[in-house]
């Protein structure tokens, strides 16, 4: 069986000297989607952001392709097939709908045109839009460009942090749909969701992390059934 493309191995990380994530074991395999959920402060967004390189992991491993990228800062995380979507900030809001997907790919040497084009097969509506200033675009349509930015390089693997939040309902069904044909298209992706119940609908796999520790694992439709899960956690609206 080959490695996972991405696996957490009892990770202890947080910022400064405040620990979040205490011994955390996760992974994600080819062409999976991956929910973290759980709730509030659960250290869900800190997991990815450990992944990222953007804190400080004191123990354990994070491995990319069987290959050990523990602590590797962002930029030649990136370089490595990692892209990460963060919740806010996650687009140029001033340059056009284009100009946004062209850096995403700016460290390539490759042409960017063609890969653009498979972006707006993936996203119709940003085509009509694409010399459109992004910040001017709806939520739904932000995150759109912000996922397709991510894509550019083709990365071996998606990192989404809430990308349905502060959308509204029918936003949200859209961008659950979208992340699916994402993953039809080939990309593996690993996704931190307020919005539990629908995440873990189109999930292969999912994580319930609680207090910075794994509390429940198992598959989508799985923990969706678990009655544990569904008293914590899958109420009406879900929780963050």
């Amino acid at each position: 069986m080959s490695a996972p493309v991405l696996e957490l191995d009892g990770l202890y990380a947080g910022y400064g000297e405040t620990e979040i994530l205490h011994d955390i074991h996760l992974r994600v395999d080819e062409g999976e989607i991956v929910v973290i959920v759980g709730p509030n402060g659960a250290g869900k967004s800190t997991a990815m952001k450990a992944v990222f390189g953007l804190l400080n992991i004191t123990r354990g491993a994070v491995r990319l392709a069987g290959t050990e990228i523990t602590g590797t800062p962002p930029e030649k995380v990136v370089g490595k097939g990692v892209a990460y979507v963060p919740q806010t900030a996650n687009i140029f809001a001033t340059l056009s709908v284009e100009e946004n997907l062209e850096m995403g790919a700016y460290v390539s040497s490759e042409n960017p045109a063609p890969r653009i084009e498979e972006i707006y097969q993936l996203f119709p509506p940003l085509r009509e839009k694409r010399r459109q200033p992004a910040g001017s675009l709806s939520g739904g349509q932000r995150q759109m460009v912000a996922m397709g930015k991510a894509l550019m390089l083709h990365p071996k693997i998606l990192l989404l942090d809430e990308p349905t939040a502060g959308l509204s309902p029918k936003y949200r069904g859209e961008i659950f749909h979208i992340v699916r044909d994402i993953n039809a298209a080939g990309s593996t992706i690993l996704m931190v969701e307020q919005n539990a119940k629908q995440a873990l609908g189109i999930a292969h796999r999912g994580y319930v992390l609680v207090d910075g520790q794994n509390r429940h694992e198992g598959t989508g439709q799985g923990l969706i059934a678990d009655e544990e899960v569904a008293r914590m956690f899958l109420g009406a609206g879900g929780h963050g």
